[in-house]
């Protein structure tokens, strides 16, 4: 896990006002809930007291409180009543103190800061989640491997004549120029299929080939843009849950026609397309081992893993600077 980075890990309609929401995110289990602004916070799953998941609890005045003895918590994880001790009692409960993380709310996507420090500005994201010229459709799904792999198979172009060949892999362009890859910045690195028939020839270098307008584009720590046409794209964030587990969460963008509510029924038809794409890619995943991917591992890596091995590189450099 990269640390001090922010992380998209919940869809914004999944936390309900009101509503104490549980999740698994960085191995750790976590507490989210929106205080009485309509704000997301984000606490330790945990109650200081005797461990009881306050994810059972519920909200009360923009407040968590816990399900077996009613301690109450604010939304800095700071414990603010013990009802055994009596509203007079104005005892210090700093030691009941809960881990709180920072978060962020842009675009329907709840990001939360992972790490030690401060947070260093606000999530970098791609432009389209705000951008309300488009709709889009969404949908989760959990794999049963490290978020590493998810993101390694959104990144690599030598796949899609074989797992995709009823699909998107349709024709058979199974030799790979390049792949060429390229960084927009220090934190987005942006790749595309750039695949032939083999026939014979021999493959272009990274050098000669081209980032087409189709294009992949992927964003420390973990979402990714496929760039399909400039009136559709495909996003994605690959919420980590722990070294074994992963929740892939899949936005298919549209503005063909400009008009709403016909571009909602394609992001419907779009959502289903995505469904199929990524149960093709599920299948072959969930067998590779071991689950989760590293730098320097048993794998025998060719030409065409280029994006796999830059991501890798980054990957490791931020691992080891944080």
């Amino acid at each position: 896990m990269i640390k001090d980075q922010w992380y998209a890990i919940l869809w914004s309609k999944e936390l309900k006002e009101g509503k104490a929401v549980g999740v698994k995110r960085f191995g750790e289990k976590l507490l989210l809930y929106r205080d009485e602004s309509g704000r997301a916070n984000c606490v330790a799953d945990a109650c200081a007291h005797r461990g009881a998941s306050l994810s059972k609890g519920c909200v009360r005045s923009g407040r968590i409180q816990c399900p077996f003895h009613g301690i109450e918590y604010g939304r800095d994880g700071s414990c603010v009543f013990i009802p055994s001790e009596g509203r007079a009692a104005g005892n210090d409960y700093k030691r009941f103190k809960l881990k709180c993380y920072k978060t962020y709310e842009a675009g329907d996507i709840i990001f939360v800061w992972y790490g030690e420090g401060e947070p260093e500005g606000k999530p970098d994201y791609f432009e389209i989640i705000e951008d309300k010229s488009f709709v889009y459709s969404h949908f989760n799904d959990h794999w049963g491997v490290d978020y590493s792999r998810v993101i390694e198979n959104q990144l690599d172009v030598s796949h899609l004549a074989f797992v995709h060949k009823s699909t998107i892999g349709r024709g058979g362009k199974s030799l790979v120029n390049g792949p060429k890859v390229i960084w927009l910045d220090e934190n987005t690195l942006q790749t595309s299929a750039n695949n032939e028939v083999d026939r014979g020839q021999t493959p272009k270098s990274a050098e000669e080939s081209i980032i087409k307008n189709t294009n992949l584009t992927f964003k420390f720590p973990n979402m990714w843009l496929n760039h399909i046409t400039d009136k559709i794209m495909v996003l994605a964030f690959f919420i980590p849950v722990d070294d074994e587990n992963s929740i892939i969460a899949l936005r298919f963008y549209n503005r063909i026609t400009g008009i709403r509510a016909i571009d909602s029924f394609i992001a419907l038809f779009g959502k289903w397309a995505n469904k199929i794409i990524e149960r093709q890619d599920k299948r072959i995943v969930e067998t590779q081992l071991p689950k989760k991917s590293s730098l320097r591992m048993n794998e025998k890596l060719v030409s065409a893993d280029m994006p796999i091995i830059k991501y890798r590189e980054r990957r490791e450099e931020l691992i080891k600077k944080a």
